[in-house]
């Protein structure tokens, strides 16, 4: 059986409820301070406390007043209150996960060229006084196995008996006839800088590297490692087809002679040579 104090209270909040309902919180409190100046002691069948049970008693009265207003609200936990089952957030995706997914990410690093390489190529000398540029040109295939005669490789030069002109004009065929238009030309409109000389080391080794001869236009004088002199004071084409020592030395193919059909020099002796011409590399 429900207590007086808590009945009476009861209906007279249901009372104020209908009748005057923003007195409602005021009325609330004044039941809260009637039943504890009333001395009686609300117990539970568990006797909890009188002050656990006065504010469990305030409670249920404030919420059948919600009830009889129809502001019954949910007395589930909030959404954020609520334990979730959602899975856990995914963690960085690890180095492995982002090299499958990125295959930049897998590629090698470039070996280091060979310290010495020295082309496995055909020579033959120049079947003419003015055929330098198509022999050279045919030296150099010859490394990639591309089989070409000098009359074939003259035609596509515009070579005559002038000559053939420029180191653009065995490029133009040395693209033509290598996969992938791997060739470019360098050409040194005066004495060659510190930093063309680094160039030409650096595309010599690349092309040898990748098993494809070098061409050079040169012109005037210059000694091999051997104390050999070449001079060439119209100009002249040789190949370039092997290198040592990190490509500062550079094994030549020259057509012009073939009781001396090739010899080392220093690239940087090689590429004073070049002065005023070119090379396709």
């Amino acid at each position: 059986m429900e207590d007086p104090v808590k009945h009476t209270l009861k209906r007279q909040l249901r009372r104020l409820a209908t009748e005057r309902p923003y007195q409602i919180v005021a009325a609330s409190a004044a039941a809260l301070a009637i039943a504890t100046t009333s001395g009686a002691l609300l117990t539970t069948a568990d006797d909890a406390p009188a002050g656990q049970r006065t504010a469990t008693t305030v409670a249920e009265m404030r919420s059948d007043v919600a009830a009889s207003r129809g502001e019954v609200r949910d007395a589930s936990p909030s959404a954020s209150s609520a334990p979730t089952t959602a899975a856990p957030a995914a963690s960085a995706a690890s180095p492995a996960a982002k090299a499958k997914s990125n295959p930049d990410l897998t590629r090698k690093p470039t070996p280091k060229p060979p310290a010495t390489k020295v082309l496995d190529y055909d020579y033959e000398a120049q079947n003419t006084y003015y055929n330098c540029g198509p022999a050279a040109t045919r030296n150099a295939l010859s490394a990639a196995g591309i089989d070409r005669t000098q009359e074939e490789l003259g035609a596509e030069l515009g070579t005559t008996e002038m000559g053939t002109n420029s180191a653009e004009d065995t490029t133009r065929v040395l693209n033509a006839e290598v996969k992938g238009s791997p060739y470019r030309t360098r050409m040194f409109p005066g004495a060659p800088s510190p930093a063309q000389m680094d160039r030409l080391q650096a595309d010599v080794v690349k092309a040898i590297t990748d098993g494809r001869g070098v061409v050079a236009n040169v012109v005037g004088d210059a000694t091999d490692t051997d104390g050999g002199w070449h001079s060439y004071g119209g100009g002249h084409y040789i190949a370039v087809v092997g290198y040592k020592d990190n490509g500062r030395t550079v094994r030549i193919a020259d057509s012009a002679n073939p009781a001396d059909p090739s010899y080392w020099i220093t690239t940087i002796d090689l590429a004073n040579w070049i002065t005023s011409r070119g090379y396709s590399a």
